[in-house]
């Protein structure tokens, strides 16, 4: 079966079944996109009438939001790749649907979703086979009244890969939880005019995408977002891998905008707890987690200091992570979504086709005191050669070397200890803090640095050494000439900005060296990939 890059999922199963189908029909679904996969709701829909349906409201009911968190945390399970959205444009109340004239129903015209789908699927129950070109035309018909898509939309009926499940249906083999899921609540929902919520949103995940979907069923007129920023990610695991602020805007933008663009969004920085939530006078609700709920509370008071009435707190389900290991949360995190991009690729080297695909060149960086000794340790004994910056660095200043009587010169023969080698602590306290100093130095021993690095990397390729690794160390420095090296430093926030792979020894030595092997595995299989594509014909 062909892949698509982005879908749309047309749920046609009553609301009263769709939580035990879900998993299996996004296992399905799973199977024919590959990236982004849109969720339309439109329970009982017909396709094998003969008539040409057409899109309805859909009311808002209580147990809607349990659905919606249902989905997210079964999408999480089975297809974490995707990126779900579940869409509620045409999720409103009769009340607030009529309009005059004729109505064109939730879709006047074909919404314009961020990503054009190029398929759509559904769980429509194919009763006659012999109907299945009849049921694919009025999917793709139905589709493209709701939604801009591509001009080849495919079609895709999953039924036959539900078949299994709906036997077990029929023979009454419902286990205990999932009866008490489908016993659903079609009471209507509370609905208020502007609702608020607030978070990092960072790698928009299941978890926050459940909030947000619930927010937007909940807001009738204005939703208004607060982003942590600055201040409020200080005390963030892992803060250096955060996504930048205005990466986490436009992401937030493009999934709401796709969920319900009749919305008014609000989206503001936060620098602290509270925000605007605590002076707007239009709020009426604010979404909260059990986690969350005495940052609610604790909103409320301070709305009741500044003459304004409380908002009403909803709280909502967190999602449980079933593949969280025994350093992470239990709960769906961002933090431990960045944990997991240790030891991974989150940038490409720049592409150096001069350079053999082996040994492959390794520099680790890190602040002093990070952990790099412990690193390269792990590294070599993984089959990589371990070459000691600092170690070359004593040979360049070594009496009779190249560099040691320009080193001399240019820094005078105080730097010199009394048997004439060059006291690189002396050495070092003249150069810190001082850029023009700095260059000097470095200017004068970074070439011969590097001429002893690439001796030692072909003696390493001699060896069948597949990779190497360039280490350089605080060599021993005394407290406060160490504090003045680490003020000359990057930052760890910039080194991350600059780095290919990241490694964290914060935890115990064995989560390290997962970190480690994983880094070494991946490696290993893109120098793998650049020897076939180096023998490929060009």
């Amino acid at each position: 079966m062909s892949m698509f890059s982005t879908g749309i999922l047309v749920l046609t199963s009553p609301l009263h079944t769709l939580p035990l189908r879900i998993a299996p029909v996004l296992s399905s679904a799973a199977q024919v996109v590959e990236r982004t996969l849109y969720v339309h709701l439109h329970p009982g829909l017909n396709l094998s009438s003969g008539g040409q349906p057409r899109p309805v409201f859909i009311p808002p009911v209580v147990d809607l939001s349990s659905l919606i968190t249902r989905l997210y945390s079964n999408a999480a399970d089975v297809c974490g790749h995707l990126d779900i959205r579940v869409l509620l444009t045409n999720v409103r109340s009769q009340a607030g649907s009529s309009s005059t004239g004729g109505s064109s129903g939730p879709f006047p015209t074909p919404q314009l979703l961020s990503q054009s789908p190029e398929v759509v699927l559904t769980d429509f129950p194919l009763q006659d086979p012999g109907q299945s070109l009849l049921v694919s035309q009025c999917l793709q018909k139905y589709a493209g009244h709701c939604y801009v898509c591509n001009p080849g939309l495919a079609s895709v009926l999953l039924h036959p890969e539900l078949q299994k499940l709906q036997k077990e249906e029929e023979m009454g083999q419902l286990e205990e939880e999932g009866q008490k899921d489908c016993e659903m609540k079609l009471e209507p929902m509370e609905i208020y005019s502007d609702v608020v919520v607030g978070g990092t949103f960072d790698r928009l995940h299941g978890a926050h995408k459940t909030l947000l979907n619930i927010s937007c069923l909940l807001a009738n007129r204005r939703f208004l977002i607060g982003v942590c920023d600055q201040e409020l990610l200080k005390k963030k695991v892992l803060k250096e891998l955060i996504e930048p602020y205005a990466l986490r805007v436009q992401r937030l933008r493009e999934f709401l905008l796709d969920v319900k663009p009749s919305l008014q969004y609000e989206i503001v920085p936060l620098s602290d707890p509270f925000g605007p939530s605590v002076v707007d006078t239009q709020l009426q609700c604010i979404i909260v987690s059990e986690e969350t709920r005495k940052g609610g509370e604790a909103v409320n008071r301070k709305r009741l200091e500044n003459g304004l009435p409380g908002l009403v707190l909803h709280e909502i389900q967190l999602l449980k992570d079933a593949h969280h290991t025994e350093t992470e949360e239990e709960k769906i995190s961002s933090s431990s979504l960045r944990s997991r991009l240790l030891g991974t690729l989150l940038r490409a080297p720049k592409d150096m086709p001069h350079l053999p695909a082996v040994p492959y060149v390794i520099g680790l960086t890190g602040m002093s005191g990070s952990g790099k000794s412990s690193i390269a340790r792990r590294m070599e004994a993984l089959g990589a050669a371990c070459i000691d910056s600092d170690q070359l660095g004593h040979e360049t200043y070594r009496p009779g070397a190249r560099a040691y009587h320009r080193v001399v010169e240019e820094f005078g023969t105080d730097v010199l200890n009394e048997d004439k080698t060059i006291n690189r602590r002396m050495l070092g306290r003249k150069v810190f803090g001082n850029k023009d100093r700095l260059k000097a130095l470095t200017d004068i021993v970074w070439p011969e640095i590097a001429l002893l690095v690439k001796d030692r990397i072909q003696e390493a390729g001699d060896q069948g050494k597949r990779a190497v690794l360039r280490i350089t160390e605080r060599d021993g420095l005394p407290k406060e000439d160490a504090e003045r090296r680490l003020q000359s430093q990057w930052s760890n926030a910039r080194q991350v900005e600059q780095a290919n792979v990241v490694l964290c020894t914060l935890w115990e030595p064995e989560v390290t060296q997962r970190q480690v092997q994983k880094a070494w595995n991946l490696l290993q299989e893109r120098i793998l990939q650049r020897q076939e594509e180096a023998k490929s014909p060009s």
